[in-house]
């Protein structure tokens, strides 16, 4: 069942129904909870499944399941559309709730936080990252100012390569200050534009993983 688009009252769920505090899904021996994410069947199966956030469990006296669930939007399905900074595996946590047959449900997924997605060591296809929050009807997101990195001055995108100036500690994509991915891959040392290589030369060689932790103030 696609999930209603954004203004569209969802169904309610009906007295005389209990709460379940977990549920197999179908053809599985998965098991989700209320709080867990999920992957949810989408309308048109080209599309990738819908990603949700499980807030209620119920069942009626003839064992239909339902489930209540906060819906994640995908950079496309936001009014803004998909930009150069978002990521791969990143999504929206919206104000958009609904109510879907559990059946529905393909399987679990996990949406990190930013910080704790830059850290992982391997990416698998479950793991997804979450670092702002949308209103459906309005296109805002909170929160509306995020660190900006590099001569660009964009935002994080965790798929892309960034290389940190071992003097003034910003990032920036190699292609702005003139290398290539595999010559920025081949550095021992940077030292941007702006910083002389001369005063930096006793730093000793290595990078952080991410410069999430080394963010200057952005717009």
């Amino acid at each position: 069942m696609a999930k209603t688009r954004p203004g569209v009252s969802a169904p309610k769920l009906k007295a005389g129904k209990k709460d379940l505090h977990s549920y197999t899904i179908r053809g599985t021996n998965k098991i989700f909870r209320v709080g867990d994410c999920v992957l949810m069947r989408p309308s048109d199966i080209g599309n990738p499944p819908y990603v949700a956030r499980v807030e209620k469990i119920e069942s009626d006296n003839r064992n239909n399941v339902k489930v209540r669930v906060r819906w994640y939007y995908r950079p496309e399905e936001s009014l803004g559309g998909r930009r150069q900074f978002h990521g791969a595996k990143e999504l929206f946590l919206s104000d958009h709730y609904d109510v879907q047959s559990a059946q529905t449900v393909e399987g679990k997924c996990i949406v990190h936080s930013f910080k704790n997605y830059t850290k992982l060591e391997n990416v698998g296809a479950e793991d997804y990252y979450c670092r702002f929050e949308y209103k459906a009807a309005t296109g805002a997101f909170t929160p509306d100012r995020v660190a900006v990195y590099c001569k660009c001055e964009m935002p994080y995108n965790p798929d892309d390569l960034m290389v940190q100036c071992e003097g003034c500690k910003d990032w920036y994509h190699p292609a702005c200050v003139g290398m290539t991915i595999e010559e920025a891959k081949m550095l021992e040392h940077f030292v941007c534009f702006e910083c002389s290589e001369d005063d930096f030369k006793q730093f000793q060689n290595g990078f952080h993983a991410s410069p999430v932790s080394d963010a200057k103030v952005g717009l």
